[in-house]
């Protein structure tokens, strides 16, 4: 009895779903407001869980990374040390693989999108121009040299740099691999709009700037990398290529040892028949007296 039992019994009577057809109705207070809503408290919880944001990792502390580590040290070791060459083989490959994948993804940083450019119309040059410029890069002494970085920007720039005094610059490329020194030129044909008059067989290009020729005001074109990148790019490629070739080996290696043990167990299920012949023989032929 009293106004707080009154207040207690509106309480519960509104705060009870009101069914409407196959709906609910009930009283939401959430908020310090009032207000009317329409299906079950549980779908509504779980609707605003989902809006919630993801809750971020907890950080592990420095003794949890260590004894991490030290357990992956550990499960590694003894793949390492197993007695099954197959464990062995297996456990090398997926690591080269996981290298593999992360220098591919490493890489991808490197290559940068090429800015739309005008079109470039090389000049057409006569037998007896491109027999002249051909004998005058070739007295030249002077070089511009593509490295193990391959071609940036700082190659682009000297080749500039000397087109100033000279119409023509001779690029030496080592190392190059086979068929490499072409690509170079059509690449180096792109970023300075020079034209290509020889390649030699000692991986020497000579380029011509052209009679129009106007020094660019930026001579390092802004979608080449520069000196520090490329051979950071260069040192990727030669690790991708090394462990490309060691994943091969090991797959070599594990065929290999597969049609061995497949080999091994066929002589083995071959051995019992041969033995029951061998001991059958005698007495075939003692019956046969």
């Amino acid at each position: 009895s009293g106004p707080e039992a009154h207040g207690w019994s509106w309480w519960r009577r509104f705060c009870q779903p009101v069914r409407c057809g196959s709906t609910a109705v009930r009283l939401d207070t959430e908020g310090g407001f009032a207000r009317f809503a329409i299906g079950d408290t549980d779908s509504a919880k779980q609707k605003g869980k989902q809006r919630q944001q993801p809750l971020k990792k907890k950080k592990m502390s420095r003794k949890a990374k260590v004894n991490q580590l030290k357990w992956y040290r550990l499960k590694a070791k003894k793949k390492m040390k197993s007695p099954n060459p197959e464990v062995r083989i297996r456990y090398k490959l997926e690591k080269a693989k996981r290298k593999e994948e992360w220098l591919i993804e490493k890489l991808r940083k490197y290559d940068l999108p090429r800015t739309p450019e005008p079109v470039h119309d090389p000049e057409i040059l006569t037998e007896e121009e491109k027999f002249y410029l051909k004998r005058t890069g070739e007295r030249k002494k002077n070089y511009v040299p593509v490295g193990r970085r391959g071609v940036f920007g700082g190659v682009v720039l000297n080749m500039h740099l000397h087109w100033k005094k000279h119409e023509t610059v001779k690029v030496v490329c080592k190392p190059c691999r086979p068929g490499q020194v072409y690509e170079y030129a059509e690449e180096l044909t792109r970023l300075s709009k020079g034209t290509v008059i020889d390649i030699k067989p000692d991986n020497t290009i000579i380029f011509y700037r052209g009679k129009n020729y106007v020094q660019p005001k930026v001579m390092s074109p802004p979608d080449t990398l520069s000196k520090q990148k490329a051979l950071e790019k260069y040192r990727y490629e030669q690790s991708l290529e090394h462990t490309s070739q060691f994943i091969e080996k090991l797959e070599k290696e594990l065929e290999d040892y597969q049609k061995h043990v497949a080999l091994f167990k066929n002589r083995e299920g071959a051995t019992p028949v041969d033995e029951e012949t061998t001991v059958d023989d005698p007495t075939s032929t003692s019956y046969s007296e």
